[in-house]
């Protein structure tokens, strides 16, 4: 196995960085908020080398490079649709981890006829679904980033990225209702989401599965030997 090399991918107002890795049905994998693509190193190489898999760098994040006011969930699925249309990626299934859940119920819900199967771990569409200590928690970091973005440090990325934590997604729970891709949820049974709201996110989206992953907490669950054998009997699942 030869070492993933990051390529590159002009896409509108931003220098897109991803990796690609293996052969067979296109697998796109989307990480969490200030995480990166390297994080799929295990899940290219090991987990899911069945398929030709892309781990892709959102905007603010790893080797990406753009220049933005803020960041959107909306904007960072249509970065996705716009590399996948470069690429000739006609069809293709997504795990999203965290934001990139996020992310790729967007894309269920804008390119229902690419991203045909999705798996959001521990996604969520509105900020009220985060637990309350974690919102208190974030919003104290984010006062704190503001503080020393006064003092002249250089904090306004990381701003720009908790921001995308304590604002809702971008869908409305119609939209939800009407998205007709095949979703599997996974979370964790200590999750920075609520279980109400991961359950009414399955109640709205038609057809959708939901699992908890037990002995986990969000930071974990992505790495849980549990995880990845279930989105591998999904995505290998006929149908």
């Amino acid at each position: 196995m030869g070492k993933l090399l990051t390529q590159y991918l002009d896409i509108r107002d931003a220098k897109l960085a991803y990796r690609e890795h293996g052969s067979g049905p296109a697998l796109i994998l989307l990480h969490g908020n200030s995480a990166r693509k390297e994080m799929f190193t295990k899940y290219q190489t090991v987990h899911f080398n069945m398929f030709h898999t892309v781990a892709v760098d959102s905007r603010g994040h790893g080797e990406t490079r753009s220049t933005d006011a803020q960041y959107s969930i909306s904007q960072f699925s249509d970065d996705v649709i716009g590399l996948c249309k470069a690429k000739g990626i006609m069809q293709a299934a997504v795990i999203g981890y965290s934001d990139g859940g996020n992310i790729a119920i967007l894309l269920a819900n804008k390119e229902p006829q690419i991203f045909r199967k999705i798996v959001a771990i521990s996604p969520n569409y509105l900020v009220s679904g985060t637990t309350d200590g974690t919102l208190r928690f974030l919003r104290a970091i984010t006062q704190m980033l503001r503080i020393l973005e006064r003092f002249g440090l250089p904090t306004h990325k990381a701003i720009m990225r908790c921001d995308l934590m304590l604002n809702d997604i971008g869908i409305s729970a119609q939209e939800l209702g009407n998205i007709n891709t095949s979703l599997r949820i996974l979370y964790a049974e200590n999750d920075m989401i609520k279980e109400t709201h991961i359950q009414e996110m399955g109640a709205l989206i038609p057809g959708a599965t939901i699992k908890k992953i037990k002995r986990c907490n969000h930071l974990t669950i992505f790495y849980k030997k549990e995880t990845i054998a279930d989105i591998r009997e999904y995505l290998m699942r006929d149908g």
